[in-house]
């Protein structure tokens, strides 16, 4: 038994043949190496972290909004022409649908005879001024001349020469002259409350008819509806022959000059998150090789769980916590969004740049506005009908009357 295990031992600690050692310290090279460079890699991600790296925030989570604006009639009609139809852009002003407007071309006529008629009837009032002045002057003349017919008479009463029947006729002579008088005076007065401190284009009645013409005219021109902005048209459901009421939706208009980027960032996400930080975009329908630039420009006032149409309601006590969303809006730079338009609901990735924390995540008392001016010519063009008509309608002579 001795002799077994010593043979054993002692083929065992013969020396290994150099051509087993050779894999051995291969392996224990490239282990070395393999080590070594791992911990390099980790040492260079931690340093780039340290560096660079914590100071971006990223998600795939976002997308393309902009402005949707729809277009609604402000007066009820029977569509007679639809003049664009979805994917075609449209000029802002541009008639986009017509409706029927036989019934408010008679409304705007009946209202601009009655501006007519009136200016005419308030023109009679400052020529009537004059005739009521050169009227009191002939009363006064009457008057005069009556009271020097008494006057005579009464100087030679004493001689008998007159009765006292004449006498009695002269002061009753003078008696009607001045109650015509009077009376003209009143009349005269009467007139001028009714012209005095104003003109004819501003008379009250002059104002109320030309209130009922702007109103018709107004109406008459809301049956044609233009492109309130330049863009495309989406969301199109009018159709000619329809009858529609104000309000209804015919389509939509997207102005794609104006588009802005919805990143959804998860709420651990915000800490270093700041208004003003540049931002670094691409997008899925062009690819990672187009590269869209644009700095933050406000974070939503709730998470989209907040807002949404069913809301969670966490104190039912079936409660999971989920990490929130909060939208961030992204302006993006205008000269590249020229070249490489984006439509509404592309998908985004977007990279904040969060190292510069000296913006706020809450903007200042500022507003955007948005305005369009299409609809004002109505007001224009229905005043400058209104003075075409009190022009037309107004006598020459009644201006000298009222200075």
């Amino acid at each position: 038994m001795s002799d077994t295990l010593t043979t054993e031992r002692s083929i065992t600690e013969q020396p290994q043949p150099a051509a087993d050692l050779k894999p051995r310290k291969t392996r224990r090279l490239l282990l070395s190496l393999l080590a070594a460079a791992i911990v390099a890699a980790g040492a260079g991600w931690g340093g780039y972290y340290y560096t660079t790296g914590r100071y971006f925030e990223s998600t795939d989570d976002a997308y393309v909004s902009g402005n949707l604006v729809q277009l609604t009639p402000e007066v009820s009609g029977t569509v007679i022409a639809v003049n664009a139809d979805d994917t075609q852009i449209v000029h802002q002003g541009a008639p986009l649908v017509t409706l029927d407007a036989a019934d408010a071309q008679v409304a705007l006529a009946n209202a601009e005879a009655n501006l007519a008629q009136t200016v005419r009837q308030v023109s009679s009032l400052y020529v009537n001024n004059a005739y009521y002045a050169a009227t009191v002057a002939q009363r006064q003349s009457d008057l005069t001349r009556a009271q020097s017919d008494l006057k005579r008479r009464l100087t030679i009463a004493e001689s008998g020469a007159v009765s006292g029947e004449d006498i009695a006729h002269a002061r009753d002579a003078v008696s009607a002259a001045q109650a015509a008088l009077d009376a003209v005076r009143q009349q005269s007065e009467a007139n001028h409350a009714l012209t005095d401190r104003t003109s004819i284009e501003r008379h009250p009645n002059v104002q109320a008819a030309a209130t009922k013409v702007r109103d018709a005219w107004l109406d008459h021109a809301r049956n044609t509806l233009p492109a309130p902005v330049t863009g495309y048209v989406a969301r199109r459901s009018v159709q000619v022959g329809e009858r529609v009421a104000p309000g209804t939706p015919l389509m939509a208009i997207v102005p794609l000059d104006g588009v802005w980027v919805d990143a959804n960032f998860k709420e651990v996400q915000l800490a270093h998150m700041r208004i003003g930080q540049p931002v670094t975009l691409s997008a899925d329908a062009y690819g990672s090789k187009v590269k869209y630039h644009g700095h933050v420009e406000g974070f939503s006032a709730g998470t989209g769980a907040a807002f949404a149409v069913l809301p969670a309601q966490n104190a039912t006590g079936n409660w999971i916590k989920v990490v929130q969303r909060l939208p961030v809006r992204i302006r993006l730079d205008q000269r590249e969004l020229d070249a490489h338009p984006l439509r509404i609901g592309l998908s985004m990735a977007v990279e904040v740049a969060t190292r510069d924390e000296s913006g706020t995540q809450l903007g200042a008392a500022s507003t955007t506005s948005y305005r369009t001016d299409v609809f004002s010519r109505y007001g224009e063009e229905a005043n400058a009908e209104i003075e075409r008509i009190i022009a037309e309608n107004a006598m020459p002579q009644s201006s000298h009357a009222a200075r």
